[in-house]
């Protein structure tokens, strides 16, 4: 991203800055903040003030794994997102709807300039982010979702006196 998105996107942009936001970053990683405009802050108490601050929120992976939590955080703060297809890997989003998917660089760094110079566009991406995520993966769906995993895994093993004082423990509606 520092080597091949970032300069493209200053060519457009050249006050674009990037914060490089998480815990243990490698001696690779923390080089770059040598670079003006950098900022690698290793872990952090709370990460909202950094993508509260940014106006879109970058995953320029290559190589995938994990889980993709920081991705949904931002999408509930509103932020544009831009990934590459890695990146999302398994989240049910579409590009250009939820966010904006590039591969190349050269299509990575247009989509953040695009981002970044059209608040309105940004705005929109960001807002239709947000729905996904607090419609999904927001904690009454969630809810919902663990109970009815625990009512079909667990109800029908027991008898009627369990199930009776299992159903004021974890069925609600």
């Amino acid at each position: 991203f520092c080597r091949e998105i970032l300069p493209r996107i200053r060519q457009a942009e050249p006050d674009a800055t990037l914060s490089i936001v998480g815990r243990a970053p490698t001696p690779a990683v923390r080089r770059l903040a040598a670079i003006p405009g950098v900022e690698v802050t290793g872990r952090v108490d709370d990460v909202r003030p950094y993508i509260a601050r940014g106006a879109v929120y970058v995953v320029p992976l290559r190589i995938g794994g994990g889980t993709r939590l920081k991705i949904f955080e931002a999408m509930a703060m509103e932020k544009p997102l831009i990934s590459t297809t890695i990146g999302a890997e398994g989240l049910p989003l579409t590009n250009g709807v939820e966010l904006l998917l590039a591969d190349e660089p050269a299509t990575f760094a247009d989509a953040v300039v695009r981002v970044l110079t059209d608040e309105a566009y940004a705005k929109e991406l960001g807002q239709r982010a947000a729905v996904v995520v607090r419609e999904n993966f927001g904690w009454q769906s969630v809810t919902e979702r663990f109970i009815s995993i625990c009512n079909k895994t667990f109800l029908p093993r027991m008898n009627a006196d369990e199930r009776t004082s299992a159903s004021s423990a974890f069925i609600r509606g």
